[in-house]
């Protein structure tokens, strides 16, 4: 049955018992029909930049480099012929012309991260929770513990191969002045080329460590310290039960990006110490940059440098394995 309201304008038919909640049904199930319809093709409207990105940029040129390490490709001639896994193959086989530079170069890869990794995620932890505390000039110091990062790689290696020259460097000429033994040999001789390479790099990146615990450790809620203080915990035992646990998405986050930074350095052991003494601190990136576009051999550099990937992504599943969070039952 058809009504008119006061001002003469027809309204819709009158409904049964239950239209209401049909109609209500109805919006339901179109409006859900409209966010799945919806739901299909957006989220990938919204990926489809990145994905284009990384097809472009990441996929192909993986794919197209295990491609060129199948063959025996120099880029100047015109003849790639095939050789199938040939070039794997010579890379684990003793005696071979790229086995034992490869495996020095993955060395000398595994000694900076060892070495530089700890430092890299516990210093710029310090600083952060010192830095999260207030007090004066805080701000400051938050800006010059950063300040370094925004270096280039190729302003840090020429100045600390200025500083660190066992010759001419300003190093040995203050530890000179306060009567410390001078000539040490930083950028030729060992241990002291990897103190050469890990200290800068230290002073170099821990800004960008700090800024992302600085993150964390503001989402951590205070909540959690006053509960601690009033159960007696000390400053430790606070940041053992509270903070730690707090930045455990953090801490793996950190470690695996610090991880995977430090075993693709290249540009440090370039610039301060050339890989000396002999190649003991030639990096595997270096050493890939020198087999493809120094010698010509594409297909070899392209074999190693799969192999450093799948190196990498090993330890980023191990780091993830152990750090990961375990739910108790």
């Amino acid at each position: 049955m058809t009504t008119t309201d006061v001002g003469g304008r027809a309204s819709p038919p009158a409904a049964g018992p239950g239209a209401g909640s049909l109609r209500r049904g109805r919006g339901r199930r179109g409006a859900g029909g409209a966010v799945a319809g919806g739901g299909g093709i957006t989220p990938y409207l919204f990926l489809a930049p990145y994905l284009i990105l990384f097809g472009v940029f990441v996929l192909a040129p993986s794919v197209y480099v295990i491609w060129i390490s199948l063959h025996d490709w120099d880029f100047l001639l015109p003849g790639k012929p095939f050789v199938g896994l040939q070039n794997y193959l010579n890379l684990f086989r003793p005696g071979t012309v790229t086995s034992g530079p490869f495996w020095q170069s993955m060395e000398a890869t595994g000694k900076f991260v060892l070495f530089s990794v700890p430092l890299l995620v516990a210093i710029p932890l310090a600083v952060a929770v010192m830095l999260n505390q207030k007090f004066p000039g805080r701000n400051f110091f938050r800006a010059a513990f950063f300040a370094p990062y925004v270096l280039g790689v190729a302003v840090i290696g020429i100045l600390w191969a200025f500083l660190l020259d066992p010759n001419i460097g300003l190093v040995n000429y203050y530890l000179d002045k306060i009567g410390i033994d001078t000539n040490v040999p930083w950028t030729t001789q060992t241990p002291w080329v990897w103190a050469a390479l890990v200290g800068p790099t230290v002073w170099w990146t821990l800004g960008f460590n700090t800024v992302i615990y600085l993150a964390g450790l503001q989402d951590i809620p205070k909540e959690l310290y006053e509960a601690a203080k009033v159960d007696g915990a000390n400053p430790w035992q606070q940041f053992r039960n509270v903070t730690l646990p707090g930045l455990r998405p953090v801490l793996v986050f950190i470690i695996t990006i610090t991880i995977l930074a430090s075993a693709n350095v290249f540009g440090q052991p370039y610039l301060i110490t050339e890989g000396r003494p002999g190649f003991d601190t030639r990096s595997a990136i270096m050493y890939i940059g020198q087999e493809g576009l120094r010698d010509f051999r594409m297909g070899n550099a392209a074999a190693a440098s799969f192999i450093l990937t799948l190196c990498l992504i090993v330890i980023s599943v191990v780091v993830f394995f152990l750090f990961r969070e375990r739910k108790e039952r």
